[in-house]
């Protein structure tokens, strides 16, 4: 298997969402949860832009062990000399440095020629070169760039020591075969000595992970990625998707360090800490990724796994697929889910159930283990908690308090708790009457309609014992509704 290098930018090029900007504590535990995801190069920041950014690449330098700590510059001298001082502490250090190479770029970005440009990238990277022994060359807006020309840029920085050449399709303007037949007449005509090509690609098109696949196909040993693809506009190139599509196809020969059953845990983690809530639909790491709805797809998945998945989600750190019940599903499904809940019926008794599930299912959009066990005149055991009342002070100034009384199978329980905001502090009142261990791992909040008085949905994750319950509840009261899809996920493990 030939080696591709993984290169994350998620806190550099991901950190550029509006509304995603991280303190360099979080940027640290994000780098931390990289290495330990066995990425091979974490470019940390852009130094020169900000006091905070350059702090962070001297922290993260110092946390981080093995993976190599990048540095971003425009192709200016004194953005290379923040860079190298950002860098001081890192075990191995690379700079980043570069310069626009399209027609486009050259004429209104720069007021330029493309002789002046070549010779704005030689210094460049012969200027980092004089601080650090692993320069990388960014070509920006390559995708745009004819090839010919980009061609002579890349190797007139090779030749002045660069190792690695980032190719990127700044605006994802770039078909998959365009990218790869750039990828190639670069290969075939540069001297690349002991040097690399690197993908970069954003999602302006949707096309990033097909663009970067092709690049590697085509010669490219360094893909440029961000967890869930988070990025400026559409987004980076997903790492999630890059390396699953590699391991999924062997038969291509390329492999990477990546260590995948940390890829769901790093993902969620990237998620909370930018406030950027994965798609349910999102490739790999969605909520939705291995479930199935589709009468024919759980019969299949039901029968074989390999039947609807090229993926086992283990190997992503999901512990297993999902059958959701809803009216598009069929026998096998309900079948499978009476057997779970421990009741066992014939064929005659399931044909008699399934048409009142069909019935019910074409009215209610949630389908719970209670609905199905009421189908059989079952009766529901699992003890009910529900709210008697909740209070919640909060405000600028004041301490965030929240008192709730809860009724467990018909006896009355109350506890006060503080917290990090008034939702916080509900739910952290709530943990103290039921006493597990729980972890939220994903929380949304939707608005339905539009105004301040909308009424919010609010769906949550919650791990216990390494199983993840959903919940789900709408109130014009977000604090109100965010307790009550808490205690609705609770509601389906207490004993």
């Amino acid at each position: 298997m030939e080696r591709v290098y993984v290169f994350d930018t998620t806190l550099r090029d991901g950190e550029q969402v509006p509304g995603c900007q991280l303190n360099t504590i979080e940027k640290i535990q994000i780098a931390k949860e990289l290495e330990l995801l066995g990425v091979d190069v974490i470019e940390a920041g852009f130094p020169i832009s900000s006091p905070g950014d350059f702090n962070s690449i001297v922290e993260i330098s110092k946390a981080v062990t093995w993976p190599t700590i990048c540095a971003l510059t425009r192709a200016v001298e004194k953005d290379i000399e923040v860079a190298a001082e950002s860098l001081k502490y890192a075990k191995r250090k690379r700079i980043h440095t570069g310069i626009g190479t399209s027609d486009s770029h050259i004429k209104h970005k720069f007021n330029s020629n493309r002789e002046e440009i070549i010779e704005r990238a030689v210094k460049a990277v012969k200027y980092a070169r004089r601080f650090v022994d692993d320069v990388e060359f960014y070509a920006e807006d390559a995708g745009r760039t004819d090839n010919e020309y980009l061609a002579r840029v890349v190797q007139a920085v090779v030749n002045a020591g660069a190792t690695v050449v980032n190719i990127p399709d700044t605006t994802g303007y770039c078909f998959p075969h365009q990218y790869g037949a750039k990828i190639k007449y670069l290969i075939d005509n540069v001297d690349m000595k002991n040097s690399i090509l690197s993908t970069h690609c954003h999602q302006d098109l949707g096309m990033a992970t097909a663009n970067t696949i092709a690049g590697v196909i085509n010669g490219a040993r360094q893909v440029e990625v961000t967890i869930n693809g988070i990025g400026e506009r559409a987004g980076n190139t997903s790492l999630e998707e890059v390396v699953m599509a590699l391991k999924s196809h062997k038969d291509l020969g390329y492999d990477t360090n990546i260590n995948t059953q940390k890829i769901y845990s790093t993902s969620r983690l990237v998620s909370t800490m930018m406030n950027m809530p994965v798609q349910p639909n999102k490739a790999i790491v969605g909520r939705n990724a291995f479930a199935h709805s589709s009468g024919i797809h759980q019969d299949g998945v039901l029968k074989n796994v390999e039947t609807y998945e090229i993926i086992d989600p283990k190997d992503v750190g999901v512990d297993e697929n999902s059958i959701v019940l809803t009216a598009r599903s069929g026998r096998a499904a309900l079948k499978s889910r009476l057997n779970l809940l421990g009741v066992e019926v014939d064929e005659s008794e399931l044909e008699v159930i399934y048409e009142k599930f069909l019935a019910l299912a074409d009215t209610k959009k949630d389908i719970k283990d209670e609905d199905i066990l009421q189908l059989v005149g079952k009766e529901y055991v699992k003890r009910r908690i529900k709210i008697d009342y909740l209070q919640v002070t909060c405000g600028i100034g004041l301490r965030n308090v929240a008192s709730i009384g809860l009724d467990i199978a018909g006896e009355h329980f109350e506890a006060s708790a503080t917290g990090n905001g008034p939702v916080d502090a509900a739910i952290t009142a709530v943990k103290k009457i039921i006493s597990r261990e729980t972890t939220i791992q994903e929380f949304l909040i939707q608005a339905i309609n539009r105004g301040s008085d909308d009424v919010g949905k609010v769906h949550m994750q919650v791990e216990h014992k390494g199983m993840l319950y959903y919940g789900f509840s709408a109130n014009t009261d977000i604090v109100s509704a965010s307790v009550e899809a808490f205690i609705d996920a609770v509601n389906k493990f207490v004993e």
